[in-house]
């Protein structure tokens, strides 16, 4: 009996600990996704904020579905600053719209054509999702870059941190389960301190 006991405390206390360092894992994984979305969120306001030449590296979160089923709605965008000849058709590159009915905003969309006129290259864009091309010719200067990579739905991540009770889930969640592990940790070590100092006293009363 006692050895069934002892063999069910010791499953137990088995899942105790995986079950602390999976949500310790856990934790660690949710800070990492709120820095990057941190970095995503202050990289995409330096980039709409800039009216200089474009960073070699850029992201900002999608709002529209014109690029599905590739890049969707919430997904993050990492773009690289390319040069006029690494440019070519079939690329996906983010650029400032010269449309009236979009002017200034920064759009994702495919290079579907390259002309030249007067010396200069002339993009024609299309969103995926689109049935038809971009209105307005897209010129090198309005180009930000390429994208290279895709962070699926961490817009959405960016969105609940922007809510107050965003950033108060996001600080007491990890800080209390930081806590809580520490607490287990500190009464496991007292008990086992206890059971060490119990042993001791019996070894000496049997060698008297």
């Amino acid at each position: 009996m006692g050895d069934t006991m002892a063999s069910v405390l010791k499953d137990i206390k088995w899942l105790l600990n995986y079950m602390i360092s999976t949500i310790m894992y856990a934790i660690i994984v949710i800070l990492l996704l709120i820095g990057v979305v941190l970095l995503v969120y202050f990289i995409d306001f330096k980039i709409k904020d800039s009216k200089l030449e474009s960073p070699l590296y850029g992201a900002y979160v999608i709002v529209s579905g014109s690029m599905e089923p590739l890049i969707k709605v919430q997904d993050a965008v990492i773009i690289k600053r390319s040069t006029e000849e690494n440019i070519k058709v079939g690329d996906v590159v983010t650029y400032r719209s010269l449309d009236p009915a979009f002017y200034g905003v920064l759009v994702t969309h495919r290079v579907t054509g390259i002309v030249d006129v007067d010396g200069k290259k002339v993009y024609t864009t299309k969103g995926d999702h689109n049935e038809t091309t971009d209105r307005t010719p897209v010129y090198f200067d309005q180009i930000r870059g390429k994208v290279v990579m895709r962070i699926p739905k961490i817009g959405y991540i960016k969105y609940f941190l922007i809510e107050y009770y965003g950033w108060i889930i996001a600080i007491l969640v990890p800080s209390a389960a930081i806590i809580s592990y520490d607490i287990v940790k500190l009464v496991k070590n007292i008990k086992n301190k206890q059971e060490e100092n119990i042993n001791k006293k019996k070894v000496i009363a049997f060698e008297e």
